[in-house]
């Protein structure tokens, strides 16, 4: 499936400035029947198949909130018109949303989006870190598909300096949030640290926090988060196509001492999972005072 559409929407990052979570999630489906509300025309002269503009467009509508949760989304025929394309074309537009989980579709009810909010992380202090991982723990489920001692390799070495031939602790996990998986989480541990706590206890609670009980004092961490495609790994544990838009968030951790305690890659599908920051308007002290945006560590 051709993707040609260049648009930040299609990988949907969101940074979301002093905002809180409030997302709608009615009981009783709120029709929304207007499609005249669709600003961005699809184009027939791109490479992109039809259907596959308007999956785009309909699901940018909710990811963003415009259709929350249980939200009756225009009809077959209505967005036919809109679009000016056959009922068919549409129908493989809501389909392919449906395969991801954003809708649900009933005969003689409509498409109903089922999209849940997704699971925020706060960009910030290590406090800050634990905090959002122990929600991220409450909020969700975890299932272990791997853990293991290995040699560390050359990328693992290096990130956790360690010496050749080292061993370290290695666990493979997903995430699921109402049953759907949105993260696929590769951890390494060194073999000293990884020794004092076992398989079943990655179910409960998060690892920084199991390392945090063995005595070590996390102090900071360095943290890269890049956009990326599903390949034959990632994709099947997510449960979503080979070729599908990632979050790659790679951090190592560092304890009081500056040893790397943690090396973690983790994979999100953007759909449930967004990151925050919270930014402050700061002038510069130097010559010409220019003003810039400087992300807040309290």
């Amino acid at each position: 499936m051709p993707l040609v559409l260049y648009d930040i929407k299609d990988i949907s990052i969101y940074v979301i400035y002093r905002t809180s979570r409030n997302f709608m999630e009615n009981k009783t489906p709120i029709r929304t029947n207007d499609a005249s509300s669709f600003q961005m025309a699809i184009d027939e002269k791109l490479r992109t198949p039809l259907y596959y503009q308007i999956y785009v467009l309909i699901r940018d509508k909710i990811l963003s909130g415009t259709y929350p949760n249980s939200t009756l989304i225009p009809t077959e025929k209505q967005l036919g018109q809109t679009f000016n394309v056959s009922r068919i074309t549409v129908k493989r537009a809501l389909d392919e949303l449906a395969k991801e989980g954003l809708v649900s579709r009933q005969r003689g009810r409509g498409t109903m989006v089922t999209f849940s909010a997704p699971v925020s992380s706060s960009l910030g202090n290590m406090d800050g870190l634990l905090e959002d991982m122990l929600n991220i723990v409450l909020e969700t489920k975890v299932q272990i598909l791997e853990f293991d001692y290995v040699v560390a390799a050359p990328h693992v070495m290096d990130a956790l300096q360690l010496s050749p031939d080292t061993k370290v602790q290695h666990a493979v996990r997903t995430r699921h949030k109402d049953d759907t998986p949105f993260s696929y989480v590769i951890t390494y541990v060194p073999e000293d640290i990884g020794r004092s706590f076992k398989r079943t206890d990655l179910k409960d609670q998060p690892i920084l926090a199991l390392i945090e009980k063995t005595g070590v004092s996390i102090a900071r961490a360095r943290q890269t988060v890049t956009a990326t495609l599903a390949d034959g790994t990632t994709g099947p544990a997510l449960n979503i196509g080979i070729g599908s838009p990632l979050l790659k968030v790679s951090r190592i951790v560092y304890d009081n001492d500056d040893r790397p305690v943690e090396y973690i890659i983790i994979y999100y599908w953007p759909g449930l999972y967004r990151i925050n920051m919270e930014l402050s308007r700061m002038q510069d002290a130097g010559d010409g005072g220019s003003n810039f945006w400087a992300m807040n560590m309290k």
